[in-house]
């Protein structure tokens, strides 16, 4: 890269979120310490941890009946996958294991800890990663301790108790390898290390999403929508709404569907497929609409725009004369709506939505979801050349933390079109263009009213 000193190449890390662990002062991990080790709540909650289902209830009823602003910011609800309703269900359940973690953080702030080293109290918080998961502000902090303190008489003080270190931006410098470090990586001291970005976040400079109104869809076992604005709105179920919590300078919003790769992996095995080739040589034959069968695709929740991870996946129209591909095409076509579902949600709430872009392994191994997306959305879907997005993005905001006299970048902007962006004449810089088909958009119009339909009656009949 132009301007770029080889000698002082910066180190990125984007992560999975909220995945969090417990750990000592010394940043040890409470799994890896006696007698914990077998104590299944010392060790890391993966993202996709669904265990606080009543906790998140209490956290949202309790939000609510205090009236508590931060609310606002994510959409009226909170998730089950986030920090706090981990760290209560772990209170709630394992109360020794509680008390024996001196700090609880995300994993990629963990990993960045080891990276640069220094005591707990300085540790390197990532404001993306406590904005979307953890309630975070970066003017109002957490949530008051009056709140922790109805919410559990023991988390009246968990900020001061249990949550030590810094808050830094990713593409902020998080400090200089450690000379420990640099010897275990095979790597020289020093080098920059960047503040951590969740996985997906990484996922908007990674395919040159900068602008505003761009929404960068990051496509794969989940998928993550995510897209930077000028203002800030409110929007029913948003995962969040974080002034620099993607690039500086905007607001980034979250939105996201809990299950699209692992969801037809799923179908994949449960109807006895070893790949995937025969199942999507006989759904691309099929119509849109799948010869009337539909699908929800709720098989992990529903992330935006209900936020409810109780929630389950269903079919709807199935005959004898179906077979696996219609329910293979029909759970694409419901991830699809999904997405829909999301863009009418930000559009409804005056959130600009002008220009699709895809990243992650879907858009490359799997063109059939591109063209259901662009026929269910009527939009042209631009797919970016690099099959690794957010790792892309990461390294984007790695060479930001190396300082303009390193990198030679004065801005995000500039680095994201220089490292990301669309080169004129260079194949390996070009955006693959997946056009809607009009007459497909007309029947999914169609299909789509069916599918809300669908869902709002599920939802009601859980009420």
């Amino acid at each position: 890269m132009t301007g770029v000193q080889t000698c002082a190449l910066p180190i990125w890390v984007d992560f999975t979120s909220c995945t969090m662990l417990p750990a000592k002062q010394d940043g040890t991990p409470l799994c890896l310490t006696d007698p914990l080790s077998g104590e299944m709540l010392a060790w890391p909650k993966l993202w996709k941890h669904h265990g606080a289902h009543t906790q998140t209830e209490r956290i949202n009823e309790l939000a609510r009946s205090r009236n508590e602003k931060w609310l606002d910011r994510y959409g009226g609800i909170i998730g089950l996958e986030w920090f706090f309703p981990k760290m209560l269900e772990t209170l709630e359940k394992a109360p020794h294991v509680y008390d024996a973690a001196d700090v609880w953080l995300e994993a990629g702030d963990w990993l960045v800890w080891q990276l640069v080293g220094g005591d707990a109290k300085n540790l390197p918080r990532s404001t993306c990663q406590a904005g979307y998961k953890a309630m975070w502000h970066h003017a109002d902090g957490y949530p008051s301790s009056d709140f922790f303190a109805a919410l559990h008489p023991r988390m009246e003080h968990v900020v001061e108790e249990k949550l030590p270190g810094r808050f830094l931006s990713p593409g902020q410098s998080a400090g200089g390898l450690t000379d420990s470090m640099a010897k275990n990586l095979g790597l020289r001291s020093g080098i920059p290390v960047s503040a951590a970005i969740i996985d997906a976040h990484a996922g908007v400079p990674g395919p040159g999403a900068a602008d505003p109104g761009t929404l960068a869809t990051v496509m794969g076992t989940s998928s993550c929508h995510m897209l930077n604005a000028i203002e800030e709105r409110s929007v029913p179920g948003v995962a969040g709404v974080v002034e620099g919590g993607i690039l500086p300078g905007f607001f980034g919003y979250e939105t996201g569907q809990a299950a699209v790769g692992d969801a037809f992996d799923w179908l994949r095995r449960t109807t006895g497929h070893e790949n995937f080739d025969e199942l999507t040589r006989l759904a691309e034959s099929l119509p849109p609409g799948a010869e009337g069968v539909l699908a929800i695709d709720w098989f992990n929740g529903c992330r935006t725009p209900l936020m409810d991870g109780s929630l389950t996946g269903a079919f709807v129209g199935l005959t004898l004369n179906h077979g696996a591909h219609h329910m293979y095409r029909a759970v694409m076509e419901a991830s699809a709506f999904g997405l829909r579902w999301i863009v009418d949600v930000l559009r409804e709430s005056s959130v600009e939505v002008n220009r699709f872009v895809a990243t992650g392994g879907l858009p490359h191994h799997n063109p059939l979801l591109v063209q259901i997306s662009a026929d269910v959305l009527g939009e042209e879907i631009y797919v970016h050349p690099s099959q690794q997005g957010p790792a892309l993005g990461a390294a984007i905001l790695g060479v930001l933390a190396a300082g303009p006299d390193v990198s030679g970048f004065d801005s995000a902007a500039q680095a994201v079109s220089a490292m990301a962006g669309e080169k004129p004449g260079d194949p390996n810089r070009a955006l693959k263009i997946t056009r809607p088909n009009p007459d497909a958009h007309q029947l999914y119009t169609d299909v789509y009213k069916r599918y809300r339909h669908f869902a709002d009656m599920l939802t009601s009949s859980l009420k």
